[in-house]
C-alpha cells in the first residue's frame, strides 16, 4: 500500500480545553508522553490540556507543550492503525512535532525545545510588544504593495503566508491597526489574532538568538521521512540544515501554502492533520484544486480509521 500520505502539525491558534481527550483514552503511550513533557517543563500539561482553564491554556509558555503533546499523541494513534507517512510538515509550533515524526529530534528534545521557546517568546514578547492579523480577500501581490509605505514606518512583514487569499502580517501594534482599516477599505476581511507577540517578525529576533544557543546543544539526526521546512518550503534531508532553518523559523515567515503547492507537486495526494481542530486542512483545500487531494482530520480514532480505510482502497 503506497500512502503517499503527509502527516501535517497544527500550530498556536488550534487549541481548545479538551483537546486530544479521546485519543488520550486510546494510546497506549499517551501517558508516557505527558509524564515525558510534565517532568521535563515542569507544567500540569495534562491538565490544562483536558481541564484548562482556557486562559492558562492559551498563555505562550503553556501552549506550546500542551499542543506539543496532543500533536505526538495525535501521530502515535496514526501509526498504531496502520498509517505511514510519505513526508510531513509543520505549521510554526507544528514543525516540532513534525520533527519528532521523522525522527530528527527525540522526544525528550521536543519537549525541551518547544518549552524553551514558548518562554523565550513570552519573555520577548512582552519586552517588544507588537500584534498579528490575518487578511482575507487579497493576493499577495496587493498585499506587498499596500504594505509598502506603511513598512517605511516601523516592522511590518509578511508572516504566514497559509492560501492563496489567506495572509498573516505580523509587527508593531499600531501598524497592524493601519494595515487593517487599509486592507478593509479595499473590500478584504482584517481578522486581528489573538497572540500576545509579534511573532516572525524581526521584533522576536532577540527569542531567535537566544533559542539559537539551546538548538546548538540539540543533537539533530537524518530524517527518516523528507520533512518540508516553514523556511524554504523545500523537503530538508541534512540535519545540521534543518538545525540552522530552525534557528531561523521564529523570525521568518512560514511558506505554508507554497509547502502544499510542493508536497502536491512531489506526489502527496493525501494529508491528514494531527492535532486539534481543523485549521490545516481547511488551508489545504484552499491552496489544492477540488478533489485533487483528500483531508483527513486526525484528532479522533474514528477519523484516522477513516483515513486508514481511504487509503487502503486506493
Amino acid at each position: 500500500m503506497k500512502s503517499n500520505l503527509a502527516f501535517v502539525f497544527p500550530g498556536q491558534g488550534s487549541q481548545y480545553v479538551g483537546m486530544g481527550k479521546a485519543l488520550l483514552e486510546t494510546v497506549s503511550d499517551a501517558a508516557y508522553v505527558f509524564s515525558v513533557a510534565e517532568e521535563l517543563t515542569g507544567l500540569p500539561l495534562k491538565k490544562l490540556c483536558i481541564e484548562g482553564p482556557m486562559e492558562e491554556l492559551t498563555q505562550v509558555e503553556n501552549l506550546q507543550p500542551c499542543l506539543t503533546a496532543v500533536e505526538v499523541i495525535c501521530c502515535m494513534a496514526a501509526r498504531n492503525n496502520g498509517l505511514k507517512a510519505a513526508a510531513v510538515a509543520g505549521h510554526s509550533l507544528g514543525e516540532y512535532p513534525a520533527l519528532w515524526a521523522a525522527e530528527i529530534i527525540s522526544l525528550e528534545d521536543t519537549f525541551k525545545l518547544v518549552h524553551t521557546r514558548g518562554c523565550l517568546m513570552k519573555e520577548v514578547g512582552d519586552k517588544n510588544p507588537g500584534a498579528m492579523a490575518a487578511v482575507i480577500g487579497l493576493s499577495r501581490k496587493e498585499l506587498e504593495e499596500l504594505i509598502a509605505p506603511l513598512a517605511k514606518k516601523g516592522i511590518l512583514v509578511l508572516a504566514n503566508h497559509n492560501s492563496p487569499e489567506q495572509i498573516v502580517f505580523t509587527g508593531e501594534t499600531g501598524l497592524i491597526d493601519d494595515l487593517c482599516e487599509e486592507a478593509k477599505t479595499r473590500g478584504a476581511r482584517a481578522i486581528p489574532l489573538k497572540v500576545s507577540g509579534a511573532y516572525h517578525s524581526p521584533l522576536m529576533d532577540e527569542a531567535s538568538k537566544r533559542f539559537s544557543e539551546i538548538l546548538d546543544k540539540i543533537s539533530f539526526y537524518k530524517p527518516r521521512i523528507p520533512i518540508y521546512s516553514n523556511v524554504t518550503a523545500k523537503p530538508e534531508s541534512d540535519p545540521e540544515k534543518i538545525k540552522d532553518l530552525m534557528k531561523k523559523q521564529i523570525c521568518s515567515p512560514v511558506r505554508w501554502y507554497e509547502i502544499v503547492i510542493n508536497m502536491d507537486q512531489d506526489g502527496i495526494s493525501n494529508f491528514i492533520e494531527l492535532g486539534p481542530k481543523k485549521v490545516l486542512s481547511n488551508l489545504i483545500r484552499k491552496c489544492l484544486s477540488e478533489g485533487s487531494a483528500s483531508v483527513f482530520q486526525g484528532e479522533n480514532p474514528e477519523n484516522i480509521e477513516a483515513c486508514f480505510r481511504e487509503i487502503k482502497s486506493k
